[in-house]
């Protein structure tokens, strides 16, 4: 043993295997796809490639310290050690969804199938592990930090996010609510409102954007097709399909969020308003009529170890 610092593996369920829970076994999942016409092999290739993977690192890993698996799910419930090191082995929205529940530690990220990961936020193969992991424990990386957005309520709710929160109704309806950025006020009816990270400013609000560019017929700025840095010291926000009427306004639709901005949300809603990050509808906290809902940079940072 190298180290006796905890190493975390951070894994995720493949889509065989929520296939086989969802139809109770893997016969009666591989039955329904290849009735639908759906080739059941790029599943089990999948999955064979990503267990693969995890073996060969977790094999490994067992070599030089103490090693805990954690599978996505248990998350949110999972006390991470200040000096845990952290792996992720899976598809970028495991490494955004693992760093949402840090606060420094260090982040490994793998792309265990690199023919079907695009991994923006997966630097390394399996092939690199031994290097990158005796360089972390030598303190001899170099990393990046990324900049967390958080929203708290004046309920007592919070949550943080590393891509973006979503602020609205939770099916295809209008949301209303009142929006106050610093001095300025604002009543909107809208299909909610994006607040984006560095991380998350090209994923969708950049959809939001360039959606809204083209209607108007308007070039985007190049700061947001390439995305903002992962440590810049601000948050983006974008509104949805304003709607303007005689009570609603359409003016405070876009802008920055800097850590001397005050910027809250209260909701005129009766029902049916959420917050949620990160694309995780499951984990959202209400937003209901009298909620004030205050979004700002968070302490907190990931770190993610890159080349």
């Amino acid at each position: 043993m190298l180290t006796n610092r905890k190493i975390v593996v951070v894994t995720r369920k493949t889509r065989l295997h929520e296939l086989t829970e969802k139809y109770g076994t893997l016969g009666q999942a591989k039955f329904y796809l290849e009735h639908l016409g759906e080739s059941f092999d790029d599943y089990e290739d999948e999955n064979r490639l990503y267990d693969e993977a995890i073996n060969q690192a977790l094999a490994y890993l067992k070599t030089i310290g103490r090693v805990q698996p954690l599978e996505r799910g248990f998350l949110s419930t999972y006390l991470f050690a200040p000096d845990d090191v952290v792996v992720v082995i899976g598809q970028d929205g495991l490494v955004a969804n693992t760093i949402k529940y840090l606060n420094g530690q260090p982040v490994i990220a793998i792309n265990p199938i690199p023919s079907l990961y695009d991994g923006k936020l997966l630097p390394f193969m399996n092939s690199d592990l031994a290097e990158v992991i005796l360089a972390v424990l030598n303190n001899t990386t170099t990393s990046t930090a990324i900049t967390m957005a958080e929203v708290n309520t004046n309920i007592g709710q919070s949550l943080l996010a590393v891509n973006d929160l979503f602020i609205g109704p939770k099916s295809h309806t209008s949301a209303r609510y009142s929006l106050k950025i610093n001095e300025q006020q604002e009543v909107q009816s809208s299909s909610g409102v994006i607040i984006s990270t560095g991380l998350g400013s090209t994923g969708w609000f950049k959809s939001i954007i360039t959606g809204a560019c083209a209607v108007m017929k308007q070039p985007i700025n190049p700061m947001l097709i390439k995305g903002i840095a992962w440590d810049s010291p601000y948050l983006l926000y974008s509104v949805r399909e304003p709607f303007p009427s005689a009570t609603t306004g359409c003016d405070l639709v876009f802008g920055k969020i800097s850590r001397k901005s005050n910027f809250s949300m209260t909701s005129k809603m009766a029902e049916n308003g959420v917050i949620f990050s990160d694309g995780i509808e499951q984990d959202a906290i209400e937003f209901n009529a009298g909620i004030t809902a205050t979004i700002s940079i968070s302490q907190r940072i990931g770190n993610l170890v890159v080349r």
